[in-house]
């Protein structure tokens, strides 16, 4: 049976996510970007929370676990890293697989935006929740790791299927269509983006994307090389636009 996503926005620009296993009704958070609208959601959906699945240790990611496990009795799993700011229970990591009721997630390294970052993909559904490592149109910053590192990290999610769809952590696609427009005149790349900012001017959200989707037109994913990522990465960094 299919695993359902409740998206619902959180603090200024973050995305939660609640997923779950229609087989079993076990439930899981992505992340816990904000502790009122996630209990908020679930108690709309009339759904418990059985897991918070973290993605990496920054606090706008892992800093509402210890209230949202006080609030629900979720049991807590992610990288070693959560535990530098968060309770832990189970420590995860590339290669691993966590069982939500029927549904097997696939735990992929996706270190660089901070060391420790993973990705949860479940196979079956073609999802893939992928934190601060892929965005729409954009990548993570590199705050902790090379761009050699994140461009390995993001080589294993380019390497799913293109139909996957893709749930990243934030709304930054208008920003990140700007600067791609900028270093790329792709007809497809400008057809998007006139999409993406339309969407936006109806409040409306730019996520999920999908791997092909995101392989067509994303100018970090058609950098080609580790050297030419971090080329593109230091000019969105230093981008104005």
């Amino acid at each position: 049976m299919p695993l359902t996503v409740r998206q619902f926005p959180c603090l200024s620009d973050n995305y939660g996510f609640l997923i779950r296993d229609e087989a079993s009704g076990k439930t899981a958070c992505i992340d816990t970007p904000e502790v009122e609208p996630v209990l908020a959601e679930l108690k709309k959906a009339g759904w418990g929370l059985d897991y918070i699945l973290n993605t990496h240790w920054h606090p706008d990611h892992a800093g509402g676990n210890a209230a949202i496990k006080e609030a629900t009795g979720a049991t807590i799993v992610g990288p070693a890293e959560v535990r530098r700011i968060a309770p832990l229970d189970r420590e995860v990591g590339g290669g691993d697989v966590v069982e939500l009721g029927e549904t097997k997630l696939q735990v992929i390294d996706s270190g660089g935006h901070t060391l420790g970052h993973i990705a949860y993909f479940d196979p079956a559904s073609r999802m893939a929740f992928v934190g601060d490592t892929l965005f729409a149109l954009g990548c993570g910053r590199l705050f902790e790791g090379t761009a050699e590192q994140m461009w390995d990290s993001l080589s294993r999610l380019t390497a799913l299927p293109d139909d996957t769809q893709v749930y990243c952590a934030h709304e930054y696609t208008a920003s990140n269509a700007r600067f791609a427009l900028s270093v790329d005149s792709s007809p497809e790349l400008k057809a998007r983006a006139e999409d993406i900012f339309a969407a936006r001017e109806r409040g409306e959200p730019t996520v999920p994307t999908t791997i092909g989707l995101e392989k067509a037109t994303n100018p970090f994913l058609r950098a080609g090389s580790a050297g030419r990522f971090a080329e593109v990465r230091a000019a969105k960094d230093a981008f104005k636009g």
